[in-house]
């Protein structure tokens, strides 16, 4: 992939995963307000903008990291399948994915229930639900461990990179030891 490609997309994946993460932290502060507030308006409003929030923003920034991680580990040195880290990464965003896709189904029976009722102080007991909190929560804290994984890049190669890595050498020094010996079989006898 030329440079500029590369920081292109580059930039595109840091770009989405850092939205991505930015807006699981804004759905935390919503279902902590959803569970906690004792205003029947701020309960009704969290929960309705939470499914907003979900469709409209964390699913396409979701799918983004995932398309642009995807494109940056097959286009560099960095592969899919050579560091642990990279499987790391991508295992963690195809679970919070398909994880979050599944419960968007939550979020919209939440926000249809916030939109079909007028809640007074005492219809909050049944509107209040700790689910969003805690999956906010969970896709926060692995999307941190995803985000130190990128920046420390910890050590350890799987037996595939191993082996590419054995390969690539190999070929390197086959490449210089033709490099040394051509010059001498073509010097005129």
């Amino acid at each position: 992939m030329p440079p500029r490609l590369r920081r292109f997309a580059l930039t595109a994946h840091v770009t989405a995963s850092v939205g991505w993460l930015g807006a699981v932290a804004c759905s935390l502060a919503l279902a902590i307000a959803g569970l906690t507030s004792q205003d029947p308006q701020t309960v009704r409003g969290a929960y309705l903008t939470l499914e907003l929030l979900g469709w409209y923003v964390l699913v396409p920034l979701s799918l983004a990291s995932l398309l642009t991680g995807l494109v940056q580990s097959l286009r560099t040195k960095w592969g899919l399948f050579r560091h642990y880290w990279v499987l790391l990464k991508l295992l963690i965003n195809v679970v919070a994915t398909i994880v979050l896709l599944l419960y968007m189904q939550t979020l919209s029976y939440l926000a249809d229930v916030a939109a079909a009722t007028t809640l007074s102080s005492g219809d909050l007991h049944g509107m209040r639900n700790p689910s969003p909190v805690l999956h906010a929560g969970a896709a926060l804290l692995l999307l941190l461990v995803a985000t130190t994984l990128a920046v420390y890049k910890p050590r350890g190669m799987t037996r595939y990179g191993q082996r590419k890595q054995h390969e690539q050498r190999a070929l390197s020094q086959q490449h210089e030891q033709r490099a040394v010996t051509r010059p001498e079989m073509q010097r005129p006898g």
